[in-house]
């Protein structure tokens, strides 16, 4: 699969989490900065979409301690939580 054709479907699935807040937190991340990412930044948001909601979203909010193989750098912009626009 391509790159561009992969991003959708990460899109879709960030979009559709089942909740307005995991929807707004995730799919805003992707959409500010998934064009940016390498191939392992992509790697490592997949593996993080495949984790619970309420989990993701207790990292992020700093509610509950981030896992090792989730914790780095784009844990730590997804915690700025700068990155979402509700209109």
């Amino acid at each position: 699969m391509d790159r561009e054709h992969h991003l959708k479907r990460l899109g879709f699935r960030a979009w559709h989490r089942g909740t307005r807040e995991a929807d707004y937190m995730i799919g805003g991340l992707f959409d500010r900065y998934a064009a940016e990412w390498s191939d392992e930044e992509i790697a490592w948001f997949e593996r993080l979409i495949e984790q619970e909601d309420v989990d993701i979203m207790a990292w992020a909010m700093g509610k509950e301690p981030v896992p090792a193989a989730f914790d780095g750098p784009l844990m730590r912009t997804m915690q700025k939580l700068d990155y979402i626009s509700i209109h």
